[in-house]
């Protein structure tokens, strides 16, 4: 491993508070298919078998959460649930925190079309450091970092995958006029979009959201105005 490798990984290390006992493995997790192709590394050196394992290990994690957290819901509803809290957006969401894209090990073209950001690469990583931590460390470890870096917070995650719902019936009840998302924006090449949307009741700007998908920033549009919503109150 290089001097500028070894460093990276110290600092990702520092970052999320654990640090391996076999390095290769974190360095493993964080390394993209672009990447290994790039370097024409052995096609099993990728994360995409970690990303595999990482992912058995956080929906077992996850289902004993939501288990204990929701004593009374029901089985189809707890898998609805779990459903939203291990998705794409939430991992990448999660992985922003911790600035991963910084860390993942990209090709060249795939970090010029903005690899860093996208949330298929960086929810990826982040099922493959989970996978790379169970290796390492056992369970226990695993569970920790699960805990501490997806499983916090749950409630507002919860909230913002329920926000245009929520939004919804505020609006019917405080406005009883209608919600309407407008696009304000749209930037960036058809493979790296970016879309600015408003959440709006009678021309009143209520919130703002911005996100790779239109889907995506009404959610977010919805989730900031229920925020803004809340301080107001």
């Amino acid at each position: 491993m290089d001097h500028i490798a070894v460093t990276n990984l110290k600092a990702f290390e520092e970052v999320i508070g654990y640090k391996f006992n076999d390095r290769r493995l974190l360095k493993h997790a964080l390394t993209h298919s672009s990447y290994a192709n790039e370097k024409r590394m052995h096609k099993l050196e990728n994360n995409e078998r970690l990303e595999f394992l990482g992912d058995a290990v956080l929906e077992l994690v996850t289902s004993e959460f939501i288990y204990q957290r929701h004593k009374k819901m029901p089985e189809g509803d707890l898998t609805k649930l779990r459903a939203r809290i291990v998705c794409e957006q939430t991992l990448a969401s999660c992985a922003n925190d911790l600035n991963l894209g910084n860390y993942v090990l990209l090709g060249k073209g795939e970090a010029a079309t903005g690899g860093r950001e996208r949330h298929s690469i960086l929810s990826d990583a982040m099922e493959a450091i989970i996978g790379a931590i169970y290796l390492d460390g056992g369970f226990t470890n695993a569970k920790e970092f699960i805990s501490k870096f997806i499983l916090s917070d749950v409630e507002n995650k919860e909230l913002f995958f329920d926000s245009k719902t929520i939004l919804q019936e505020i609006v019917q009840s405080e406005y009883k006029e209608q919600l309407i998302y407008e696009l304000i924006r749209e930037e960036g090449p058809d493979h790296n979009k970016k879309f600015t949307v408003a959440a709006l009741v009678n021309d009143i700007e209520l919130g703002i959201g911005v996100g790779s998908t239109k889907k995506a920033a009404e959610q977010e549009a919805a989730y900031q105005s229920i925020l803004r919503m809340k301080r107001k109150k």
